[in-house]
C-alpha cells in the first residue's frame, strides 16, 4: 500500500529537516555553522540589506546565537564553503564542488552564446583577457577591468564586458569567489580557492544525477520529481523524473500527500526513513521567528502555499504604487504556521529597528500572548543587527490584505 501522509505531518517533518525545530545551541562555532549549511544543502546569498542580508537571516532564523562574521570566516579562511549558482548565488558546502562541475559544463555553451550576442564578437577575447589577468595577478574585482565604466547603476543589464567575463568564468567554474569586499565579489582561480581534495575529484554523470536527486529528497523529506529537480536546479525535470522511476520501491518510497477534504491527493516520493521521521520529528517550538523571503521553506512558492497556506511574493521589482505590502517584507512564522509578514528597516544612524507594518494572515488574532512573542522577536532582530532599540511606526498593526 502507498503510505498516505497528512499535510500537517509533512510540515512538521519538513521544518525539522530544515533546522527550524531545533533548540538553539548555547555553543555555536564554525563546526555548528557548517552543520547547518550541510543540513540545508545551500544558503542563498542576496545583496539587499534593509535589515540584514538574506544569507545571514536564514542562518539566524535557525540559531539566534549566529553572528555574521562566522560565515565570512567559513568562506574566506576555512574554505569549508564556496559560492556559486543554484537558482541564484548561494553558499554551498565545498564537499559538493565535484557535482557542480557538471553544472559548469552545461553552462559554458549556453552562457557564451547568450553573452556573446550581447557584447559582440570580441567577448571571446574579453574572456581570455580576464582569465589571464586573474591567473597573473590573483584576486580581482570587476573594477579591475572596466574602471570608471563599472560605476553604473546595479543590475545585470548594466554589466560591462569585464564584469560579464568575470561572471562567465565564475559560473562555469574557472574562477571562484575568494572573498567579499563591501559585498562585491573578489575572484581568484578555482584551483587556488577550492580545497584540493574537492577540486580534483571527478564524478560520473550517473553519480551526479543520483547525488543531486538523493540529496534534494533528503532535505525535502517528501517531494515530486519536479520539486526534486527544482531544489538545486542542477538536473533537468526529465532527469529527476527518470531517477524517481528507477529508484521508487528500491531506495525511495511512493507516498501520497493528503491536503484535507476537497483537496486532491498529491502523488510523491519519500526518503526511505520517512515513517521514522513521521513518528520522531519534534513539533516546532512556539516562538515567533522572522524568515528571509529566500528561506528554504518558502523558496518553492507553490510548495509553500500547499504546505502552509501562505501565498508570498517578493515585491522588490514591483512599482511602489502597485505593491500589496512593501519593498522587502519578511514572512513571520509561529510554530509551524505563517502568521503574517512584517515591513521593517534598520535606521543605522539612529540605532533603531523601525517596524513600519505587520499584516497578520486571515484568522490570526493578535492577542496579548502572541503580541508579546512578536515583540520579543523584533527585539531579537534588533540585537542581531546591532540596533539599540525597536521603534514601532504609528499604525504599524495592519489589517489582512485581500
Amino acid at each position: 500500500m502507498v503510505l498516505r501522509i497528512a499535510a500537517a505531518d509533512l510540515r512538521r517533518v519538513f521544518l525539522h529537516l530544515q533546522g527550524l525545530s531545533d533548540v538553539p545551541s548555547r555553543r555555536f562555532g564554525q563546526a555548528e555553522l557548517c552543520d547547518i549549511i550541510d543540513r540545508l544543502g545551500f544558503v542563498q546569498v542576496d545583496s539587499i540589506n534593509t535589515v540584514t542580508r538574506a544569507h545571514h537571516q536564514i542562518l539566524f532564523s535557525r540559531n539566534q546565537t549566529y553572528r555574521e562574521t562566522q560565515l565570512t570566516g567559513l568562506l574566506e579562511r576555512d574554505r569549508a564553503v564556496f559560492e556559486n549558482w543554484t537558482h541564484d548565488a548561494a553558499v554551498i558546502p565545498s564537499s559538493a564542488y565535484p557535482y557542480w562541475r557538471h553544472r559548469f559544463a552545461r553552462q559554458r555553451d549556453r552562457l557564451k552564446a547568450r553573452w556573446t550576442n550581447w557584447h559582440g564578437h570580441d567577448f571571446h577575447g574579453e574572456i581570455d583577457r580576464v582569465r589571464e589577468h586573474v591567473r597573473a595577478n590573483g584576486p580581482s574585482r570587476g573594477r579591475d577591468f572596466d574602471g570608471e565604466r563599472a560605476r553604473k547603476e546595479p543590475g545585470w543589464w548594466n554589466w560591462q564586458p569585464g564584469k560579464t567575463a568575470l561572471e562567465y568564468l565564475w559560473r562555469t567554474g574557472e574562477i571562484a569567489v575568494t572573498a567579499r569586499d563591501n559585498f562585491a565579489k573578489v575572484y581568484d582561480l578555482s584551483e587556488r580557492v577550492i580545497p584540493r581534495e574537492h577540486f580534483e575529484q571527478d564524478v560520473s554523470h550517473e553519480a551526479f544525477v543520483d547525488w543531486t536527486c538523493r540529496e534534494a529528497l533528503q532535505r525535502l523529506g517528501v517531494a515530486t520529481s519536479g520539486e526534486i529537480a527544482a531544489f538545486y536546479d542542477l538536473v533537468s525535470p526529465e532527469e529527476a523524473k527518470a531517477w524517481c522511476s528507477e529508484q521508487v520501491g528500491v531506495t525511495i518510497l511512493p507516498v501520497e500527500i493528503d491536503f484535507g477534504p476537497g483537496q486532491p491527493k498529491r502523488a510523491s516520493v519519500a526518503r526511505p526513513d520517512i515513517e521514522t521521521l513521521l513518528s520522531e520529528a519534534p513539533e516546532a517550538p512556539a516562538r515567533v521567528r522572522t524568515l528571509s523571503p529566500f528561506d528554504p521553506v518558502l523558496r518553492d512558492r507553490k510548495r509553500a502555499e500547499r504546505l502552509f497556506g501562505f501565498s508570498y511574493r517578493i515585491e522588490v521589482f514591483v512599482p511602489a504604487e502597485k505593491r500589496s505590502y512593501g519593498y522587502y517584507v519578511y514572512p513571520i512564522m509561529e510554530k509551524d504556521r505563517m502568521i503574517g509578514r512584517a515591513d521593517m528597516i534598520c535606521r543605522r544612524a539612529e540605532g533603531e529597528l523601525l517596524v513600519t507594518a505587520f499584516w497578520p494572515e486571515r484568522g490570526v488574532r493578535l492577542g496579548e500572548g502572541r503580541l508579546a512573542r512578536l515583540e520579543a522577536e523584533f527585539a531579537r532582530m534588533a540585537r542581531f543587527t546591532g540596533m539599540e532599540r525597536v521603534v514601532f511606526a504609528e499604525g504599524w498593526r495592519r489589517e489582512p490584505v485581500g
